[in-house]
């Protein structure tokens, strides 16, 4: 700063960084769920956890791979919607060296169920009878192997009992009790995380592998996340914790780096 510039502003207060949005809790609690993950693919699908990825990687988990979804490592820093031209590539990461990577644990991808239940059975596939089905979806993909392989985490946008079901119309990915329930070492890499939604973060740290709920949001009650599940998730907290806060520089590489056209809030409106 110049000692013109500091004349101009001694004495003046400047604003305190305003409050941490929906939107930007949520970016901090997706980031959480790569923390500790080391040197392997993140794989986020929508913009929240994208942004969360790389939050975590610019944050304290610099050896994460992250990808621009074809081809390519690219640098965790580079903003939304950045061209292809315009990224900075770091290696060639072809298809099947992510099938080859997802098959080796390498991997902890974060998806978008439609439907998810208590256990964690998610379904990416259909609504309705699988013979004659209400709505077609994209189809189970790569849920299954990515359920059985390696870690997995889910997004949820909008929190509702239609999304949180006693029961899932069709399962493509895998739950802790149909894991429990394969045969021999079948699912010994089976490894749920976490769910975050606009309201909350569950997690499955429970004896039997059903959802928790881990933390609620700032200015979500548990009654709010409870009338929002179609099934009783285990409360075993007195006072469920609140969700933490993004800090200042997590804010600033949320705000002024990552995502300065704020495609976050289109997302998470709260």
């Amino acid at each position: 700063m110049t000692n013109h510039s500091r004349a101009a502003t001694r004495g003046v207060t400047r604003p305190a960084t305003r409050a941490a949005t929906r939107a930007e809790v949520c970016v901090a609690a997706c980031a959480d769920a790569w923390r500790g993950d080391g040197e392997i693919i993140a794989s986020p699908m929508g913009t929240i956890p994208t942004l969360g990825a790389r939050l975590a990687r610019a944050t304290g988990e610099p050896d994460l791979v992250l990808t621009d979804g074809l081809a390519y490592v690219v640098d965790g820093d580079v903003p939304l919607g950045t061209s292809s031209e315009a990224l900075t590539v770091e290696g060639w990461l072809p298809y099947r060296t992510v099938l080859d990577a997802l098959a080796g644990g390498r991997r902890h991808v974060m998806m978008g169920p439609v439907q998810i239940d208590a256990y964690g059975n998610a379904n990416i596939s259909c609504i309705g009878d699988w013979n004659r089905p209400a709505r077609q979806l994209l189809g189970a993909r790569g849920a299954p192997g990515n359920s059985v392989n390696h870690a997995t985490s889910y997004w949820v946008s909008r929190h509702a009992p239609r999304v949180f079901t006693e029961r899932v119309d069709v399962v493509c990915g895998v739950g802790n009790d149909r894991a429990a329930a394969l045969p021999g070492p079948a699912a010994r890499f089976h490894d749920l995380r976490r769910v975050v939604t606009n309201l909350c973060v569950f997690d499955f740290d429970t004896l039997d592998g059903r959802m928790r709920l881990a933390c609620v949001h700032p200015g979500v009650t548990v009654d709010d996340v409870l009338a929002a599940t179609g099934f009783e998730p285990l409360v075993d907290a007195a006072e469920v914790p609140t969700t933490r806060t993004p800090d200042a520089a997590e804010l600033h590489l949320i705000r002024e780096v990552l995502d300065p056209a704020s495609l976050r809030d289109r997302e998470v409106t709260a």
